[in-house]
């Protein structure tokens, strides 16, 4: 319904994929779904000969947590990280930066200061722009050492938009929604509902990371897609779970920046398609070609008013709740077969399948 027809599953997950039988039991489950699939397998701290056990055209990259985030994940010291990127070959390494000694520092100092029911918006506090700076300057500095295809997920400072950019091109930046519509601003209207892992940050940031939408800095955009319930969002910024609902509203959250003058259409696609099938080497997708699967989906510039009764999302909510988009997903294709119609609903009888990847050092 948001007009996505592949999608790369994340491993901080119950169980998480850390194994190759955790990987081969997602692959399973996959069969389920309605459009296409790949899972990241995740790295830990001495997992690496487990991954590089999975065949490589199966899977988009390795995931690495180098921060503190749900799923307890982390990866840190050189002595754990070092063998990840020096062996991870033609293979992406996918991580998540945040620096988990300054964000203990800081929670700690919030704890005493605030106490434990601390406002959420201390959670910008907490991870703020010092801790992501740190960690992307240490996973920067490993990839270069190595040689390693490095792709930074949900940049959320414009100080690592301005590191990454200069680190060469095997370095590169992804974007998520949630920094690119939301700042520290919005705390007070939304609350915990947009606390999410890095934090959303300054006006600054987020404008920055616009304009980064468009002159190069950032490669791809993405969901970091987390449905947790609403009971798991209450409280402040120890208690609430971090992550947020944003697969069906995305691409129509993307085209509306488009009428706002932030992007113009073909960087949408750019950003949403054409880039992460080369950089993630996803084989005859991602693009409308001869001989290629019939993946792509029509949108209509019409306005859609986003209340509960359209939201598909089991968990229930969104944070767009009430916001008005300028576009909608009017038919969804998945590999030439129509699976989604805004008139019908979903095509339950059609299953996706797995993406398959041509790794290209």
């Amino acid at each position: 319904a948001g007009g996505v027809t592949s999608y790369f599953d994340m491993p901080n997950t119950l169980p998480t994929t850390t194994t190759l039988v955790t990987w081969e039991e997602k692959m399973y489950l996959g069969r389920k779904s309605h459009v296409n699939y790949a899972f990241f397998p995740g790295a830990t701290n001495r997992n690496i000969d487990e991954i590089l056990s999975i065949p490589p055209s199966s899977i988009p990259g390795i995931k690495l947590f180098m921060g503190s985030s749900t799923g307890g994940m982390l990866v840190e010291g050189t002595q754990s990280l070092s063998p990840i990127f020096s062996r991870a070959g033609s293979l992406p390494v996918m991580t998540h930066c945040e620096d988990t000694t300054i964000i203990n520092q800081r929670a700690q100092e919030v704890r005493d200061r605030i106490g434990a029911k601390a406002n959420v918006r201390y959670h910008s506090y907490i991870r703020n722009e010092a801790c992501c700076m740190a960690s992307t300057r240490k996973a920067i500095s490993l990839a270069q050492q190595y040689g390693t295809r490095l792709h930074i997920a949900h940049v959320s400072t414009a100080a690592e938009l301005e590191l990454i950019a200069l680190a060469g091109a095997r370095i590169t930046a992804e974007a998520c929604l949630a920094h690119l519509l939301f700042c520290e601003d919005d705390y007070a209207r939304l609350g915990a509902l947009i606390k999410c892992n890095p934090s959303i940050k300054t006006h600054f940031d987020r404008e920055t990371l616009r304009k980064g939408l468009s002159d190069g800095r950032i490669l791809t955009v993405a969901t970091d897609h987390a449905p947790h319930l609403c009971s798991e969002k209450a409280g402040g910024c120890f208690e609430a779970a971090s992550g947020m609902p944003m697969v069906q509203f995305s691409l129509p959250a993307m085209l509306s920046l488009t009428d706002e003058g932030v992007i113009t259409l073909p960087r949408v696609v750019e950003l949403m398609c054409h880039a992460p099938a080369r950089l993630f080497g996803v084989k005859e997708r991602g693009f409308i070609r001869k001989d290629y699967l019939a993946d792509f989906v029509l949108v209509k510039h019409e306005p859609m008013t986003i209340l509960p009764d359209i939201i598909l999302s089991k968990c229930g909510w969104s944070p767009l709740l009430g916001e008005t988009l300028k576009w909608k997903v009017i038919s969804t294709f998945c590999n030439g077969h129509l699976i989604y119609n805004h008139h019908t609903g979903v095509n339950t009888c059609y299953h996706g399948q797995a993406i398959t990847f041509d790794h290209c050092d």
